[in-house]
């Protein structure tokens, strides 16, 4: 029986954008499959792709410009300006991890300054609304390097400014510049949790932008400060509000200073591509991403994708390369199949589209033999 089948993956972090992966599923499933009708929509969050896929949809047009990354570099980057003057802008792009070497990932020492920059250049070129998207940083500073690339001012008990956002543990005032104005801003987050705590950025996403087990605590009394003293000066928790702590916090400091508006990076992006219309038409939905496990269903789009899949009654398989937590996904999946199930992780890594597609063949093939005619 022909089947209508959406694929709809996230990026294979570091090895394949969306596009890429949608494609090597889509010519594995026509091997085995070739009579199903396949609607290829890569997907984002707003992280890495977010910028290039909202692009697509809105007609924005490239804007380059320099900027520095999370490490301080000076690098060529670029935003998208839509015909309505949105300025579409992706964070991962230029204070990305994955823009970065292992060396260079210093989580005390990388910032978001070039995040500020650009926000700057896209306002000077007349952009009148802005959508950042901040999924895939390097960072955990809540905004800092982007905030005092905007010209706000942290200080010290002695009335000093902090140069490092690490040295937030000794702030004492936040100070706003003269006429600060900008247009409004709309931030796509990639998950829920909070500035703070168990949930919080530092504990759940500081290890794998290159915090020990012993630089927890001083960075999360860091943010601790900055948030407290926050709610000091203008009378406003939001430590604790869902998505202050996407991006090492950068939720955080986009909502507190420069009032935006959070929503799910995956809800905007779905809005924005209709793709609920694309799911009233299907029967299959295949998604995925390079690593799936409990933070997939933490707001992720993969795991949100999933559960609007079961809205609309379709079935929802997933490919990525590793495959952890599994008993967290699977009540949202009805398969969660890793490229582990065809080759190496050497082998994943340096040909993931060929691997891809095989496991994309393999799963297509089953599906065929077990459902019935």
């Amino acid at each position: 029986m022909a089947r209508r089948v959406l694929i709809a993956p996230d990026k294979f972090k570091g090895s394949l954008s969306a596009s890429e992966a949608a494609q090597a599923i889509a010519t594995g499933w026509r091997q085995a499959r070739p009579h199903d009708d396949l609607i290829l929509q890569p997907i984002s969050d707003g992280g890495d792709g977010f910028g290039a896929l909202m692009a697509e949809t809105l007609h924005g047009e490239i804007i380059s410009c320099d900027a520095t990354n999370a490490a301080g570099q000076q690098v060529t980057t670029a935003y998208w300006l839509t015909p309505d003057h949105t300025a579409i802008i992706e964070s991962a792009s230029i204070i990305g991890l994955a823009m970065l070497p292992p060396s260079q990932r210093a989580p005390f020492e990388n910032d978001s300054t070039g995040l500020g920059q650009i926000i700057l250049h896209a306002t000077a070129n007349g952009a009148k609304r802005l959508v950042i998207g901040i999924g895939g940083s390097a960072t955990n500073d809540g905004g800092f390097g982007m905030t005092r690339a905007l010209g706000w001012e942290f200080l010290d008990s002695a009335n000093k400014p902090i140069t490092q956002w690490a040295a937030l543990r000794q702030l004492r005032s936040i100070k706003e510049p003269l006429n600060f104005l900008l247009p409004p801003v709309t931030v796509a987050v990639d998950v829920q949790n909070p500035l703070l705590g168990g949930e919080g950025c530092t504990r759940v996403y500081g290890p794998q932008k290159g915090f020990n087990e012993t630089d927890i605590s001083p960075a999360e009394d860091a943010l601790k400060t900055l948030a407290q003293t926050w709610e000091n000066q203008m009378g406003e928790a939001a430590d604790q509000l869902p998505g202050a702590g996407a991006a090492g916090g950068l939720g955080f400091g986009l909502y507190c200073f420069l009032k935006a508006d959070l929503q799910s990076g995956f809800a905007l992006f779905a809005r924005t591509v209709r793709l609920a219309e694309k799911l009233t038409e299907a029967d299959i939905v295949i998604t995925g991403e390079g690593g799936m496990d409990r933070q997939t269903v933490m707001g992720k789009g993969v795991g949100e994708l999933a559960k609007l899949a079961r809205q609309y009654d379709c079935r929802c398989l997933a490919f990525a390369g590793t495959v952890d937590d599994v008993a967290a996904l699977e009540s949202d999946f009805e398969q969660c199949r890793s490229l582990a199930e065809v080759t190496s992780s050497a082998e994943s890594l340096t040909q993931p589209a060929r691997w891809l597609q095989v496991l994309a063949q393999r799963t297509a093939k089953n599906f065929s033999e077990t459902e019935p005619n």
